[in-house]
């Protein structure tokens, strides 16, 4: 059996990470970017953000000022037991956020929708969000992402129905319009990491956008083909724009298209997108039965994606 004591401090260790460290592939896709960019101004950019989060890691500092909403993904073998069950790692999971909070890793950013309460937490109603994915086995894997608040409000996160007769074409068409009026606006930091759910009913639909933005590993590409090549093609014509570096012009608007879809009734198509912060916070822990705690380098909620 996990202990409390255990998975509480693994939670805690996780967010802080998450809040603090980016992970390796968005540390390439920014040295990659950088390696390819043209624009002098931007190639200055993406150099600098990179060592002001290489600075956030040594400092233990966050790494932007919006330190987002805090959700967690939990993948859990259907043999696996935790002391106090499932009601008790979420529990702990508040607790954990409270103390990364009062310790500065997360700034105090959740409020009550219509008063604006601020319990100086992080800790409201269905705040923290959980969610779980069941497998096979005997251990629990949890993966912190902070969603940032700019990227979530203004814009970055959009939805519309896509009739059949328009198809792809369609469906690409509100993805580019919709990172078009986003940036534009001013309401996202790229470059972004684009995440897209397509299919299912509409909140189907934003679920899988904001796992595909949160929890895939950016340059991974989904395993079915037709998704693969939408997931390509919309990258070309995104870093085609120009957007640049928080729209300041430049080769890489984008650091990654990732698709990811459901079936859907013949009425239409739900498709939504999720823009992430181009500092992507999360991080990932795995506990085992017998209480060996690994550090994970992705969220693996997609498998070996």
């Amino acid at each position: 059996m996990i202990k409390t004591e255990l998975y509480e401090k693994v939670l805690f260790e996780t967010i802080k990470r998450g809040a603090t460290e980016i992970s390796a592939d968005v540390r390439q896709a920014f040295e990659q970017a950088i390696e390819r960019e043209s624009n002098p101004d931007a190639k200055k950019g993406l150099t600098a953000t990179l060592k002001s989060m290489e600075m956030s890691a040594k400092r233990e500092n966050p790494l932007c000022v919006d330190t987002g909403w805090p959700i967690f993904y939990f993948k859990v073998g259907n043999r696996c037991e935790l002391e106090g069950g499932f009601v008790e790692l979420e529990n702990a999971a508040r607790r954990a956020v409270a103390k990364a909070t009062e310790l500065g890793y997360l700034r105090a950013t959740m409020k009550h929708p219509l008063t604006g309460y601020d319990p100086g937490n992080n800790i409201g109603m269905n705040i923290p969000d959980f969610t779980y994915q069941f497998v096979d086995g005997d251990f629990v894997e949890m993966s912190y992402a902070a969603k940032g608040g700019g990227s979530e409000c203004f814009g970055g996160t959009r939805h519309r129905i896509v009739a059949f007769a328009d198809g792809i074409a369609g469906i690409e068409k509100f993805v580019i319009d919709s990172f078009v009026a986003s940036a534009r606006a001013g309401a996202v930091c790229p470059p972004s990491v684009l995440g897209i759910g397509i299919g299912g009913t509409a909140n189907v639909a934003a679920n899988l956008a904001k796992e595909a933005a949160c929890l895939r590993t950016v340059g991974s590409k989904h395993p079915d083909p037709m998704f693969a090549k939408i997931e390509e093609d919309l990258y070309k014509a995104l870093n085609s724009l120009g957007v640049g570096i928080l729209g300041s012009g430049g080769d890489t608007s984008v650091l990654a298209v990732n698709v990811e879809y459901a079936y859907t009734h013949i009425a239409g198509i739900a498709v939504a997108t999720s823009t992430n912060c181009m500092v992507a916070r999360r991080a990932s822990s795995r506990i085992d039965a017998d209480g060996a705690v690994t550090v994970m380098k992705s969220p693996n909620w997609f498998g070996d994606r």
